[in-house]
Formats: C-alpha cells, structure tokens, sequence
C-alpha cells in the first residue's frame, strides 16, 4: 500500500522534518503572478482598474505580461495596498535598496552617497 507524503515525512528524523517545514513557508511565501498577489490582497481586476483609472481588460493584460516597465509593476502594487521595493545583492556588497530609479535613497551613514544599506540575510 502507499504511503502519503506526510507520513513519509513523519517517518524521517527530526532535522531533516524541520529543513522541509522551513522549506515549504519560504514556498508558501512566494507567489507566482500578479493575478496570485492580487487574490491574496482580496481584490477584483475592477477594483485594481479603478485604483489605476484604467479599464478592467487592461489590468487582466497587465496580470499576464512577463516583461513590463517598473512603473507598471509599482503602481500595481501600491493600488492592491502594498510597496514594491527593489533590492540590489551584489555578490561582495552588502545587499541594498533602491527607492528610486534615476537615483537610489539617501543613507545615514554617509549623506554624500545616497544608498540605503540593508543587512545580508
């Protein structure tokens, strides 16, 4: 007879059961389109389109499109409530954001150069 997933997993050692759990919520974590982001935010095309003064057909396209412009991607994240940021890791940098592109956001550290420092995780 077989056996389910989890029952498999429940027969592994407990080390290996907890790589799996933090494996699955970094998983559950992402989201694979805009139309995904959209729903969890609990928001219909309609209201998108309105937030965005734009027709509901276009915010369907925009849900679909693999390649778009930063503004899009912005302003459609902000009209389901949220902020995009864009983060930057280089691979001998720490990693750091940019809050605007053209230029990138003022840092404490040194007001001369405008990067905002993030830990590395």
């Amino acid at each position: 007879m077989a056996r389910s997933l989890n029952e498999f997993i429940a027969e592994l050692p407990a080390d290996e059961q907890a790589e799996i759990e933090a494996r699955y919520q970094v998983l559950k974590q992402e989201v694979e389109g805009l139309r995904e982001l959209r729903q969890i935010a609990g928001k219909a095309q309609a209201d998108i389109a309105t937030a965005l003064n734009i027709k509901q057909p276009s915010v369907s396209k925009i849900e679909k499109q693999a390649d778009m412009y930063l503004s899009t991607l912005r302003s459609y994240v902000e009209a389901i409530g949220g902020k995009l940021e864009l983060i930057v890791k280089l691979p001998t940098r720490p990693a750091f954001t940019i809050q605007h592109l053209g230029d990138v956001a003022g840092s404490d550290e040194r007001p001369t150069r405008s990067v905002a420092r993030r830990r590395s995780a």
